[in-house]
């Protein structure tokens, strides 16, 4: 059985058959094209239209660090006026000033590299005055000048001194750094 010839007496009454090609039909869409969420090379001379880019955030680092600056003023002397009888266990709080020095610094500042060295350096220094403004309050002295008052004060410091105190100003140190380059990393 064949099937009719064209320019024949007429179309078959057969139904149409699969037709098999020696060679690929040409493609109904372009070379190249990869249909909308399909896997994939990108197609040449295709341009997606862009979403507007993202502006950058803007850095102020000068206010990064004045806002630092009075954060490790404000942590230090709330770390030296807690009441005296938690002296003991008030070390261990080393990290909240690093925690209030940080914010700023990555926040606003963003992934400057002096940041986080700075904000290590501001932590302890918060340590240091919270530990100076305690001794401070501890000093008893009749009409001290304040070049007496500051003598009394370093002297004092420099005798209660502990090993743990170490422990304490490495948690401010690796506190501020850590917490710095982390909150710098979430913008």
């Amino acid at each position: 059985m064949t099937a009719s010839a064209p320019d024949t007496d007429g179309p078959s009454a057969r139904p149409h058959t699969a037709q098999h090609y020696s060679v690929a039909p040409p493609p109904l869409s372009p070379e190249g094209y990869v249909a909308p969420g399909m896997p994939g090379a990108p197609v040449t001379g295709y341009d997606p239209v862009d979403p507007a880019p993202r502006a950058a955030p803007r850095r102020r680092t000068a206010l990064a660090v004045t806002l630092a600056l009075l954060a490790m003023l404000l942590g230090g002397l709330a770390y030296g006026c807690a009441p005296l009888r938690a002296a003991d266990s008030l070390g261990w709080l080393a990290i909240a000033p690093a925690g209030l020095v940080a914010l700023p610094l990555g926040r606003l500042g963003g992934r400057n590299r002096l940041l986080p060295p700075l904000g290590a350096l501001l932590a302890a220094g918060a340590l240091l005055l919270g530990q100076l403004i305690e001794h401070l309050r501890r000093v008893q002295t009749d009409g001290p000048t304040p070049h007496d008052l500051l003598h009394d004060t370093l002297a004092a410091w420099r005798t209660d001194l502990r090993p743990l105190d170490a422990a304490f100003y490495a948690i401010a140190l690796i506190g501020g750094f850590l917490l710095t380059r982390r909150t710098a990393n979430q913008n």
